[in-house]
């Protein structure tokens, strides 16, 4: 049987990041900012093509410089995506102001999923299909 939902949110979520202080500064290059939010450059230039909101200028050479709205961008995708569980496109959502937000201080009870569907009610349904296939085949 595949695993939860849960258990692979579990898996892959990352620790809440700690309080960041960001520097008095005009421009970051990116890796100063991965160090402040602790996340690859690599994932920095994928949120780039993902979230239109965040746009570094280049330098003349080509490095992207990051201001500090951009980095309280990337603090806001990072706590939306890692933090939240949000996917990517419900972020991009979350930051455009298109979805409402989501009651962090409300605890989601273990025996339901996001949208309130009770789980047991889900585990018959998959059952149900998997047995249907099984039989077809």
């Amino acid at each position: 049987m595949p695993p939860s939902a849960e258990s692979r949110a579990a898996r892959h979520a990352q620790p809440p990041l700690p309080a960041v202080t960001i520097p008095d500064k005009l421009y970051f290059r990116i890796g100063e900012v991965s160090d402040l939010v602790e996340t690859k450059p690599y994932v920095l230039r994928y949120w780039e093509t993902e979230f239109p909101v965040l746009k570094p200028i280049k330098s003349r050479s080509g490095h992207r410089l990051y201001r500090r709205q951009d980095v309280e961008t990337i603090l806001e995708i990072r706590r939306l995506l890692y933090e939240q569980g949000f996917t990517i496109e419900g972020a991009r959502k979350q930051l455009a102001g298109e979805a409402p937000p989501r009651a962090s201080t409300e605890k989601t009870d273990a025996r339901t999923s996001f949208d309130g569907q009770p789980l047991k009610a889900m585990k018959r349904e998959l059952q149900a299909i998997l047995t249907r296939l099984s039989k077809k085949c």
